[in-house]
């Protein structure tokens, strides 16, 4: 029996499944302070019984070889929170971290999308955008655990802030940069004359994928805009890396009949042919359980290594 914790910057899980990653409990609470948090985090990891070992998926970022959660920007106030040896300490069985980006591409590369693939790229297109790395077979997380943070690349010197960055790709392609750009579309179409089906104020990445499946001109360009930021942002991973499948979640895999024809046609006229042929892109299949099965994999990832040490 496996436990995954999966911290995130409102809520939190605490998920009980086996090895083959079916669920078989969960508890969810609201993301507080660490100390109230943790507390209820453990509880129920008491309350699921013995387990053979503990995976953590939280927003980085983190130290994951040493298991410290070092100040996540979601996370305010968790500083220097080295919660796999207090996990191992209170429950005597082993604990492994990983950050969300890399547990989910464990998660997709095991389980669901890239299941087979020898190099993959998961993209997490949420609320934020970043990446998980499968590269030779294995995750690849760079010197110090801070590898696949894509959203901070800049792909325009103007346009919608994501990752603190103006024009960066998680501008672009994330659910709260598409807001940020469709209000902006919204305001030009507005000075105009022209009208709203909907209030500026109301526009959520949601919203617009409802409005463009209706014809809303402005709906339509955000997803045109960030369907081309996204290839051109693909076709760079593509070149660079070489991938057999770039395995996308979220608004992504809910809007992919909204996305797909903009980004690979960018693709197309960007990314070298020879590299681009052998790659496929592909929206997550493990849906809205990604989250869990990520935090299992993260543990099941870390017994499987420690066999093979």
């Amino acid at each position: 029996m496996l436990i995954g914790i999966d911290i995130g910057g409102t809520k939190c899980a605490v998920v009980q499944g086996d090895r083959e990653m079916n669920i078989l409990g969960k508890v969810r609470m609201d993301t507080g302070n660490a100390e109230e948090t943790l507390k209820a985090i453990f509880d129920a990891v008491e309350a699921f019984g013995p387990c053979e070992a503990i995976g953590v998926s939280c927003g980085g970022p983190l130290d994951e070889e040493r298991g410290v959660i070092c100040s996540p920007p979601n996370l305010p106030g968790w500083d220097d929170i080295h919660i796999t040896k207090m996990l191992t300490e209170r429950f005597n069985v082993p604990a492994y971290m990983r950050n969300d980006a890399n547990a989910c591409a464990l998660a997709e590369w095991r389980y669901g999308a890239g299941k087979g693939t020898n190099n993959m790229i998961f993209l997490t297109f949420g609320t934020g955008m970043g990446a998980g790395l499968i590269l030779n077979g294995a995750l690849y997380s760079g010197t110090n655990d801070n590898a696949g943070e894509v959203g901070h690349m800049r792909l325009e010197r103007f346009g919608p802030v994501g990752y603190g960055k103006m024009g960066s790709l998680e501008g672009f392609c994330s659910g709260g940069g598409m807001a940020q750009l469709g209000k902006m579309l919204a305001e030009r179409h507005l000075q105009t004359g022209a009208k709203l089906p909907y209030k500026k104020d109301e526009i959520t990445a949601k919203l617009l994928a409802e409005q463009a499946r209706l014809g809303d001109p402005v709906a339509c360009e955000t997803f045109r805009i960030t369907g081309e930021k996204l290839g051109a942002a693909l076709s760079l991973m593509i070149d660079m890396l070489n991938p057999e499948a770039i395995v996308i979640g979220s608004v992504f895999a809910r809007s992919e009949d909204l996305l797909r024809a903009h980004a690979e046609r960018v693709i197309r006229e960007e990314a070298l042919p020879q590299n681009s042929r052998v790659c496929r892109l592909l929206p997550a299949a493990l849906g809205e359980k990604i989250g869990d099965i990520a935090a299992l994999t993260v543990a099941a990832e870390g017994l499987r290594n420690e066999k093979l040490c």
